[in-house]
């Protein structure tokens, strides 16, 4: 709950009860988003390799496009934590109402346009591929199409929750799509042995129940934002460009990240199998550690853009502070442990000696990096984006990308023959790129004065 407005410029806008009941639901949604996610790849496993390798090809593709879902809702979340901290209600609610047009328009464009042309898609990005996981992945590709609107109005309506400073429901939405999709998955597969289709259906299943959940929510009076009358959704282009100044820059570079990780990835399939095990461990583990600093960042829309919003840029710059804070000191809490015990972590996976060695290796200088530089790299500039400072993230985010996460990982992993650690080196460098240009940019304070509203 927010503390009273005073005169005093001084008073903290938000309790310490605030933020905990804000980021506390926020590090729980992500780690069983990780932990539950694992569950489903494991339950799906049983349907055999093609069936896995099929729902694994188009799940990569899906990633980008659930990235521009992200993008719009971070957009949306962040002019209606700015209208809010205004206090103007109105106008927060007719963002949030724009927001949700938007991402049920794009995502029924989306589906309209892929689904005749699935089969084609899958081919174009991968390749030639056997033709059994072509054909699986094509059915399991059109239930995610399927799902595409549901998932879009889930995300909106959860970005939204999190602007009021409710991440309770987003959570407990989260859990319930979760444990509905894992028990369609038991069904569907193990009962009905149904295969990809049982996945498939799992998911579709899942994002209907969470979309109806959440758009019922959304829709309670005594939601500081609220969308009631779904029958009269107008479009209208000054609020969605607001949204869009946003969701565009946040999209580009949400979706040039992940491709540069594909292009990195395939660098350490030349390395043999051992590196890539040793890779996709290290990545796992990483995750875990990562999502402390990953919910501040989300936690940060909400707290920066009302600061923002209220036009009291000190108390933006106070929070910021004390939230990269909260970022180091739980990310370190967990990298500390990982690093002593990286060894014993990485046995749990029962790997080869070879890759259990590497594993090891790259995961202890991991955590180096990861308590030095990644809230700087990644949970700093949602700061400068909740403010409205998106297309610079975006620019140095790209940059760093691709010149030193690809071309350093290039240059140290195959011409210098480092292998797996030159491209976590390179991957380091990254974030230390990152960090100097996002840290320097907040020193300056360009982002205070940047008008999105």
């Amino acid at each position: 709950m927010k503390v009273p407005p005073t005169t005093t410029a001084l008073v903290p806008m938000f309790t310490r009860r605030f933020l905990y009941t804000l980021i506390i639901p926020l590090v729980i949604e992500q780690f069983l988003a990780v932990t539950i996610g694992m569950a489903d790849t494991v339950m799906v496993a049983s349907a055999g390799e093609i069936s896995v390798s099929a729902i694994s090809l188009v799940d990569s593709i899906t990633i980008l496009i659930v990235q521009l879902f992200a993008a719009f809702a971070t957009g949306g979340a962040v002019v209606a934590s700015q209208y809010l901290g205004r206090r103007d209600y109105a106008s927060a609610n007719s963002a949030a109402k724009q927001l949700l047009v938007l991402s049920l328009t794009v995502s029924t464009a989306l589906l309209l346009l892929c689904i005749p042309f699935r089969r084609q898609i899958i081919n174009f990005i991968f390749g030639s591929i056997e033709e059994g996981v072509l054909t699986k992945g094509s059915t399991y590709f059109l239930y995610i199409l399927l799902s595409l609107p549901f998932l879009a109005a889930y995300n909106a309506c959860a970005a939204l929750f999190r602007s009021m400073g409710n991440s309770k429901v987003s959570l407990w939405v989260s859990v319930v799509m979760n444990l509905v999709n894992i028990g369609g998955n038991a069904y569907f597969i193990f009962v009905l042995q149904l295969g990809v289709v049982g996945a498939g259906l799992a998911t579709l299943i899942s994002r209907i129940l969470g979309a109806l959940i959440i758009l019922v929510l959304i829709a309670g009076p005594n939601n500081q934002i609220s969308i009631r009358n779904y029958r009269k959704l107008e479009w209208h282009w000054e609020m969605i460009k607001r949204i869009l100044h946003i969701g565009i820059p946040n999209g580009v570079e949400g979706s040039v990240f992940q491709i540069g990780k594909l292009l990195v990835q395939g660098f350490i399939a030349a390395f043999g199998t051992a590196s890539l095990a040793a890779n996709a461990i290290s990545g796992s583990v990483a995750s875990f550690v990562n999502i402390p600093g990953g919910a501040i960042g989300l936690a940060s829309i909400t707290i920066i853009g009302q600061a923002i919003g209220a036009k009291k840029p000190e108390q933006a710059v106070h929070y910021a502070k004390k939230l990269i804070l909260i970022a180091y000191l739980s990310m370190a809490f967990i990298s500390i442990p990982v690093f002593f015990f990286a060894p014993q972590v990485v046995a749990i996976f029962n790997l080869s000696a070879e890759a259990t060695n590497l594993a090891s290796n790259v995961l202890r200088s991991a955590m180096i990096f990861t308590i030095t530089f990644w809230p700087t790299a990644f949970s700093l500039p949602n700061f400068l984006r909740a403010a409205g400072d998106a297309k610079y993230t975006m620019g140095v985010s790209m940059f760093s990308m691709w010149f030193f996460r690809v071309g350093m990982s290039y240059f140290l992993a195959i011409i210098l023959n480092w292998g797996i650690y030159g491209v976590w080196t390179g991957m380091y460098i990254d974030w230390v790129s990152r960090s100097i240009f996002f840290i320097h940019r907040f020193a300056k304070g360009k982002w205070k004065t940047i008008h999105v509203i």
